[in-house]
């Protein structure tokens, strides 16, 4: 969605909503956290490119520290965009399927340091023949399911078999191992750096047993958000993707010592008693009934009803809310909001500062 005629110097009230915004001071802040985090320490962070979308904004987390000066994408067009936008260390968390897609990641081996997560014995065959043909070389790294049931090695000797044939292909470089994992509900400290370090541990299971067969691991990608601080005591690790932290999203408020950057901001069309209607739907929040925003500063009021290009918002009383007023909306489905814009709108103080593009958005083919 774009956002019509727009001034920089111009205020929030004077923007056309319902508008995907950014707190440039919120994101600077979740950026020194990592930058300070990671500073001397052999952990890295890895921002993941699909929660953002944007090479401006994971470049700026490169320049504030704390990285390795790459990212990782979802998918074979997110990691496109961002080595178009500048950035030459890419790890594609997913794996790549299919002859134009294996095509595809083998040319971008030409010019980045590509690299891609394996779990299959025949794909990584795949991989070494398109590599091959492109005369490119293609890092890999095999996943290992720790906790989310979909792709992922189930054992450590599945892992050694596999990790086995990937240093044997030509054009591939067998880097090492990864993982992705969740933490449900409102995690405390205690509860992330038990859960963080049960499944990195079972990552790291299938490291040494790789190791142990003479094979090298020089990469192990594993952490998000919610283990960003656990990740970097865990002798082994050596990345973070983290990628929720960025932006923030309402559901993961536990992490305090992140701030909520990205927001919705969305007008009071009409208010109706203890109703409120706003110019903010599915079209632009991305999320269904079930995952719906929060509307900052007022949690007690809730989404009731979500239309196309539309919402209703119903208080335990009386609407605290006038015809007009802007309201700020957090997300609770942050990478499906972010899809759904064309740009960012950056805020300082609530005046426009810059507007960036979304090249990743909508990526999907």
């Amino acid at each position: 969605m774009l956002t019509g005629n727009l001034e920089i110097g111009a205020r929030v009230e004077d923007i056309e909503t319902p508008a995907l915004v950014i707190d440039i001071e919120a994101l600077d802040h979740n950026f020194s956290v990592v930058s300070e985090m990671y500073d001397g320490k052999v952990c890295k962070m890895r921002q993941h490119a699909k929660n953002i979308k944007s090479p401006v904004v994971l470049q700026r987390q490169i320049d504030a520290g704390g990285t390795l000066g790459g990212v990782c994408t979802a998918k074979i067009a997110e990691a496109e965009v961002m080595i178009q936008g500048g950035i030459k260390d890419v790890l594609v968390t997913s794996e790549v399927v299919g002859p134009d897609k294996l095509r595809r990641l083998a040319a971008l081996a030409k010019h980045a340091n590509i690299k891609v997560c394996i779990d299959n014995l025949q794909n990584v065959k795949d991989l070494s023949e398109a590599a091959v043909k492109m005369s490119s070389e293609i890092g890999v790294l095999i996943e290992v399911d720790t906790s989310m049931d979909r792709a992922g090695v189930r054992s450590p000797g599945e892992g050694v078999a596999l990790a086995k044939v990937a240093a044997s292909l030509p054009g591939i470089k067998f880097l090492g191992v990864m993982s992705h994992q969740t933490v449900g509900g409102w995690a405390d400290r205690e509860t992330r750096f038990t859960e963080g370090r049960r499944y990195i541990e079972i990552c790291l299971k299938v490291k040494r047993a790789i190791e142990a067969e003479g094979i090298p691991v020089v990469m192990v990608s594993s952490g998000e958000t919610f283990s960003y601080d656990v990740a970097p005591e865990i002798e082994g690790v050596t990345e973070v993707e983290g990628g929720t932290y960025a932006l923030m999203s309402a559901s993961n408020r536990y992490m305090e010592d992140f701030a909520i950057a990205g927001k919705i901001i969305t007008r009071v069309i009409d208010v109706k008693e203890k109703y409120a209607f706003i110019d903010a739907g599915r079209r632009c929040l991305g999320g269904p009934m079930g995952v719906t925003p929060v509307v900052e500063g007022h949690e007690d009021v809730k989404f009731v009803k979500m239309e196309e290009s539309s919402s209703v918002l119903m208080s335990e009383d009386r609407s605290p809310f006038a015809v007009g007023e802007v309201l700020h909306l957090l997300s609770n489905q942050q990478d499906i909001m972010v899809n759904r814009w064309d740009e960012f709108i950056v805020l300082r103080n609530d005046v426009v500062e810059a507007v960036w593009d979304i090249p990743a958005r909508g990526c999907h083919h």
